[in-house]
């Protein structure tokens, strides 16, 4: 799985990642591979928009006759040539579909890039309008072998065909090791790529891989601008973050991007899709914290926040132009321990105890946490899958409750001894770390008050540190130097593997581990899901991961949660079967090729 950090900013990109780190909040699937992303199957039910259920997510129109013989225009009808402007809190790193760790640089990756295959409202794996691949793969009956089909009209917004060369070079780039890619995860299980012909690929497996298909999920790079850099100066190219040397493949292009201010989508002038965007352009509003955010959604300046804070439904809901669509997502936030020394001022790492570990769990009133700041709208975790999906362990799973004394047990039974300024200590270490979040996130730093408070009620003293979010996760998440973060998960790959983000297979920069846990009985266990076809057969394999992973705990998993997705609607419109899918990861982005707008 891929995760993305939601910080996966607002979720989620799938492009070559199952996991995204979430800066902002997220949907509801369950997928591993981290801020990278896995998932279990995304649940059905849709989250419908909180105007009336007319075909549009306008008011409903008259259908009484009149003697007016004059022809008054459609309201319903698409305007074509409109502007959406979209707010955030967190700038982008990097929109090359093959380095996305965050949801904001996956919102543009997604909106910029066509993918392979997609996937519709219920999770399944779709081929759309929009879709690179002609038809859904065929796949051996050993199920080693999956072969694509390409459309023939596929382009590079510079006018290049899109063919079996650019899925040869993605998809060989992401398994190499040396490329340092988050998602590798979804791809090393691949022993061959081959070329049938320009628009025919074929897949062979190492083993059974259960997960396999959403691996198809993903965008591509084009392997004629890419081809000659060296592998491992990749991530550091101009593309992805030069909009002047970035060629994508999806309805609008990469136009500019002014750091810590506005990123600028323009309509691709060479868009080969039969279905065209409505929409002429899109505009990413940075602002500094998602208070101002909220203000400029009410004054006018934005017409849609991908995630608003729960304390501003008030404000939200006093203005009658904005609609609100909320549901559990699928992402989770959590507590990450780091277990590598050298992220340590002392050079060692105080969470590597397991009852010192459960003792955190237990201090953290994580209820207190879903009923006062998440005001009811979030749901406890105690393992990395998504309450009721068919990876969820439920009671199998070792739940938390809130118990200060057992934490204090606990942490005496590990050897920690109360210092005279009533810290705890161990060996001549302080029990004292740093905890990161992204600034701006008002959630994050009422959590981050809470756990502070908490542990410092159990003798553990906990400085909390906002920082911005593109710079955190290029400098600290991705490599893996923190001691210990607040952060969450947002699932954008419907399957639950997750092993990109659990297993000591995957530290960094290959991968999403970045707290550089390694427990070798969990290892096992994801592989032996990958290896298991039938659904029930692995959700047992899952069941057993969730009460090993909750038992040793690498991190606390707090809850799952919906962000707030607010609309202007009186300017911004879908059909109905294009609205927003809060079950899928950037499902509050999905069908946006069919929205329109009011406003140029």
């Amino acid at each position: 799985m891929s995760k993305r950090f939601r910080v996966l900013s607002c979720l989620s990109v799938i492009a070559l990642v199952g996991v995204i780190l979430s800066g902002c909040g997220g949907s509801d699937n369950n997928s591993s591979s981290n801020n990278g992303t896995s998932n279990s199957s995304a649940n059905s039910n849709t989250t419908s928009n909180s105007s009336n259920s007319s075909t549009t997510n306008t008011a409903t129109t008259d259908d009484s006759t009149t003697t007016n013989d004059t022809a008054t225009p459609d309201p319903n009808a698409p305007v074509e040539g409109g502007t959406l402007t979209v707010g955030t809190f967190s700038d982008i790193v990097s929109v090359n579909p093959i380095y996305i760790n965050d949801t904001s640089s996956g919102d543009i990756e997604n909106l910029i890039n066509a993918r392979l295959y997609d996937v519709d409202r219920n999770a399944n794996l779709a081929v759309e309008p929009w879709s690179i691949a002609a038809e859904l793969p065929q796949i051996s009956a050993d199920g080693k072998t999956y072969t694509v089909k390409l459309k023939n009209t596929v382009k590079w917004n510079d006018g290049q065909p899109l063919n079996a060369d650019d899925v040869l070079f993605t998809y060989n780039t992401v398994r190499n090791p040396d490329a340092g890619a988050p998602g590798i995860s979804a791809f090393d299980k691949i022993d061959s790529i081959t070329k049938i012909d320009d628009y025919t690929v074929e897949f062979k497996l190492k083993q059974v891989y259960a997960p396999f298909q959403y691996s198809l999920y993903s965008s591509l790079v084009p392997a004629h601008v890419l081809k000659d850099v060296p592998v491992k100066e990749l991530s550091k190219n101009a593309y992805g973050v030069d909009p002047t040397k970035t060629v994508t493949s999806g309805p609008w292009k990469f136009s500019e991007w002014k750091q810590g201010q506005y990123i600028t989508l323009e309509t691709n002038p060479n868009y080969w899709g039969d279905v065209k965007p409505h929409l002429g352009k899109i505009i990413y509003k940075i602002y500094a914290d998602q208070n101002t955010e909220v203000q400029a959604l009410i004054k006018g300046d934005i017409q849609m926040s991908e995630a608003i804070p729960v304390t501003s439904m008030d404000a939200v809901k006093a203005n009658d132009k904005l609609s609100t669509i909320l549901a559990p997502g699928p992402q989770y936030e959590y507590v990450q321990f780091n277990f590598k020394d050298e992220n340590f001022p002392d050079k060692v790492s105080p969470f590597k105890g397991q009852k010192t570990r459960q003792a955190i769990a237990y201090a953290l009133n994580r209820q207190g946490m879903v009923d006062n700041v998440l005001k009811g709208t979030g749901k406890l975790m105690n393992s990395p899958f998504l309450p009721g999906s068919w990876a969820d362990p439920g009671d199998q799973a070792v739940n938390y409750a809130f118990d200060p004394e057992k934490a204090k047990s606990l942490l005496a039974e590990d050897g920690w001894v109360a210092g005279k300024d009533g810290i705890l200590a161990k060996d001549g270490h302080r029990f004292s770390f740093e905890l990161q979040y992204n600034a701006g996130n008002s959630r994050r730093e009422q959590v981050a008050a809470i756990i502070q408070q908490n542990l410092k009620d159990v003798g553990i003293e906990v400085t909390p540190k906002g920082i911005d979010f593109a710079t955190w996760i290029d400098q600290n998440i991705t490599p893996g130097k923190f001691p210990a973060i607040l952060l969450s998960w947002s699932l954008s790959n419907p399957d639950p593997d997750a092993e990109s983000i659990f297993s000591s297979k995957y530290f960094p920069p290959a991968g999403q581990n970045g707290g550089w846990y390694k427990n070798e009985s969990i290892d096992a266990l994801w592989t032996k899901g990958q290896l298991t076809t039938d659904q029930s057969a692995r959700a047992d394999v899952y069941h057993q991961i969730g009460k090993e992973i909750s038992t040793d705990l690498p991190y606390v998993f707090l809850y799952q949660y919906g962000l707030p997705q607010v609309v202007d609607q009186s300017t911004l419109h879908w059909a109905d079967a294009d609205k927003p899918e809060s079950s899928l990861g950037y499902g509050y982005l999905f069908h946006a090729i069919n929205w329109w707008s009011d406003k140029k």
